[in-house]
């Protein structure tokens, strides 16, 4: 079998797990956009996933991903930065990327608002169980900063993004998960605010986080097989 087809089985695996996901939540088909989780992946591997279909691609390093987008610069692919944000590189992911899906603090946003020519499309990273080896707010944070990222210029506030506790119960899963979709519906009640945008679920709780709202999924392993 070419390199070719055994990538569009595996995208078409992953396709068909978050259709039926969407079906078992009741969901509109393609409700949930799949982002394939590309770092350490080499270019030639995500143009071959391009061509297969995959619009959206995450990196976690920016080095990296600028040497990437580059090489694939031929490629039609929305970019969607997922790591953590130092503030000295803020202009490079300003000028690189659509979606920002780390945001943790207002300086972070308010940086990229003034270096970016174009509007960036932010995720505020929701830390549920406010492990420290993890970046993000707790929940009681994450309405504020929103309505505060909200009354900045050049920047979209779209919802939240979330790496909870690894859990294999998938009841465990959907709790986490479901705090979070939760704190976007407040969020908009509270400050008027249309956020709209749940980024959660990877590869072994995408069924969960589809059940509790997830309009992203951020699948690596069991898209692109081992990272190197």
């Amino acid at each position: 079998m070419s390199q070719q087809l055994k990538v569009q089985e595996k995208l078409e695996a992953i396709r068909s797990r978050i259709r039926l996901a969407e079906i078992q939540a009741g969901r509109p088909a393609n409700s949930v956009t799949l982002i394939g989780a590309s770092k350490k992946q080499s270019s030639h591997l995500i143009a071959l996933f391009n061509e297969a279909g995959l619009r959206h691609c995450g990196e976690n390093y920016l080095q990296e991903a600028i040497e990437k987008q580059a090489a694939l610069n031929s490629h039609d692919i929305e970019w969607h930065f997922i790591g953590q944000i130092q503030s000295n590189k803020t202009k490079l992911i300003a000028e690189h990327f659509t979606w920002v899906h780390g945001i943790d603090r207002l300086k972070i946003a308010s940086r990229l608002a003034t270096q970016s020519t174009k509007p960036i499309k932010l995720l505020i990273q929701i830390n549920p169980d406010e492990e420290t080896s993890k970046g993000g707010v707790p929940l009681s944070e994450g309405a504020e900063l929103a309505d505060q990222i909200a009354q900045l210029d050049n920047v979209e506030i779209r919802g939240f993004m979330t790496i909870p506790q690894a859990e294999k119960k998938p009841d465990r899963q959907k709790s986490t998960f479901a705090k979070v979709h939760e704190l976007l519906v407040q969020t908009n009640q509270r400050y008027s605010l249309d956020l709209n945008q749940l980024s959660m679920g990877m590869s072994g709780d995408l069924e969960a986080a589809v059940s509790e709202g997830a309009t992203m999924v951020r699948i690596g392993t069991d898209l692109f097989g081992a990272r190197k």
